[in-house]
């Protein structure tokens, strides 16, 4: 299993990291994989999908497995609204919903997620 991601303000970079795991950096959306992933992205605007996750995704879904995305509370009902429209739109679960950079705690719950996936 890859991992992708996409960061601008280095909260999903800083999970990544933190994670310890080895992943694509979506810069352009003009990136491939060739194999099944994990998209781990942030939430623009107010809910909407970063660009250029979705130009990476109108090529790559078909290897997209799940999401796990990051937003700010502040944004009321907006909260991690990308990653509940990419898995609408790919038929794919929101494996996780994690605010900002996230807690100990949500790393612990990522782990978890990650671990069933790559067994």
């Amino acid at each position: 299993m890859k991992f992708v991601y996409a960061s601008r303000t280095g909260n999903v970079e800083s999970i990544i990291q933190r994670l310890g795991i080895e992943a694509l950096s979506i810069e352009s959306g003009s990136e491939t994989v060739d194999e099944c992933y994990i998209l781990f992205t942030y939430t623009d605007g107010f809910g909407d999908v970063p660009s250029e996750v979705e130009m990476f995704l109108d090529q790559q879904h078909p290897f997209l497995k799940g999401v796990i995305v990051s937003g700010d509370k502040n944004y009321g009902e907006a909260f991690c609204q990308a990653g509940e429209l990419i898995a609408q739109q790919y038929d794919v679960p929101c494996l996780y919903k994690v605010e900002n950079e996230g807690t100990e705690n949500d790393l612990i719950q990522i782990r978890e997620i990650l671990d069933q996936y790559t067994k």
